[in-house]
C-alpha cells in the first residue's frame, strides 16, 4: 500500500497563524476592525510563546463562526487570492519545502490537514505544491453567505478521523505514513501513523516526543518561492535548506527504513 505525508499547517509549514497573517488584507477590505485585529494579535502571541491548549482553540472557533457569519464565502477568496503572495510567501519555511519535495520523491502522497477554513489552507497548499487539503469547513447559506455553523471541525480527534478516513479513500498505508506538527493538541494525528514527527513544538509536544522518543525538528528559515515558481528543476531551491537543519530531516525520513533494513 502507498504510504503519505500529513502537515500541519501553523507554524509547521509557515511562521506563524494563517488567519493572523490574512487578518490585515480583511481589515483593509472592511470586514474586520481594528478591535479584531488586536485580539488577533494578542491570540498570534501568546500562540506563538505558549501554544495552545483545547479551551483556547475551542474560544478560537466560535469567536470566529461569529465574526465570519453574513460574509460572502466568493468575497473572501478573492481577497486570499489577491494577498496570498504578499502575506503568506515571506512565511513558508524553506526546511518544509525540503521535506515536502522529499516525500513526493518517495512516491508519498502529501496532505495538509489544518484547523483553519479551507479557503485560507487550500491556496497556501497549492502555493507550496500540495493538492490534497484536509480543512476546516464553514458552511454556506444559498447566497453564498457563512453562517456560524461547521461542516467539519478538523482540530484535535478530528484531524485523525479525518486521516483515517482520507487513508481508508485513498488507500494509504497509515503505519508506514508520517505526521508533522507543533501543537500538542495534535497528539491524535501523531499517534495515528507509524512515524510521528515534532516540529517547532510547544513544551507539552516536546515533552510527549521525548518520552516516546519521536523525532523532534526545528524549523528556522522562511524564504521565497520565486525560485522554486520560476526553475524548472525541483533541486534547485535545495541548497537553500541545507546545513545542519536539512541533514536532521533527511535523517528523520529515512531512520526507519534503516532500522527495518537491519531487522
Amino acid at each position: 500500500m502507498p504510504e503519505a505525508a500529513f502537515f500541519d499547517l501553523d507554524k509547521t509549514i509557515i511562521a506563524g497563524s494563517s488567519s493572523l497573517a490574512f487578518g490585515k488584507p480583511l481589515y483593509r477590505a472592511g470586514f474586520l476592525r481594528k478591535g479584531h485585529l488586536l485580539r488577533l494579535g494578542i491570540g498570534q502571541f501568546a500562540y506563538m510563546l505558549f501554544g495552545a491548549d483545547e479551551d483556547s482553540l475551542a474560544r478560537a472557533r466560535d469567536e470566529m463562526l461569529d465574526l465570519v457569519s453574513g460574509w460572502h464565502k466568493a468575497e473572501i477568496d478573492a481577497i486570499v487570492a489577491q494577498t496570498l503572495d504578499d502575506v503568506i510567501e515571506p512565511l513558508v519555511f524553506a526546511e518544509a519545502l525540503f521535506l515536502i519535495d522529499e516525500h513526493m520523491r518517495s512516491g508519498r502522497k502529501v496532505y495538509v490537514v489544518s484547523a483553519s477554513p479551507e479557503e485560507f489552507v487550500t491556496p497556501i497548499a497549492k502555493m507550496v505544491g500540495i493538492d490534497n487539503v484536509i480543512a476546516t469547513r464553514i458552511r454556506t447559506d444559498g447566497l453564498g453567505r457563512y453562517v456560524p455553523e461547521l461542516e467539519r471541525y478538523v482540530m484535535g480527534p478530528g484531524k485523525s478521523d479525518a486521516m483515517v478516513e482520507a487513508a481508508e479513500r485513498d488507500g494509504i498505508d497509515l503505519d508506514g505514513s508520517y505526521a508533522y506538527t507543533d501543537s500538542f493538541t495534535d497528539m491524535p494525528m501523531l499517534e495515528v501513523v507509524g512515524n510521528p514527527v515534532a516540529v517547532n513544538p510547544e513544551k507539552e509536544l516536546r515533552e510527549a516526543a521525548l518520552e516516546n522518543e519521536w523525532p523532534i525538528l526545528e524549523f528556522q528559515r522562511p524564504v521565497s518561492l520565486e525560485p522554486r515558481v520560476q526553475a524548472p528543476p525541483k533541486r534547485v531551491w535545495i541548497p537553500v535548506a541545507a546545513g545542519a537543519t536539512a541533514v536532521a530531516v533527511a535523517v528523520a525520513i529515512t531512520r526507519r527504513k534503516s532500522e527495518d533494513t537491519k531487522r
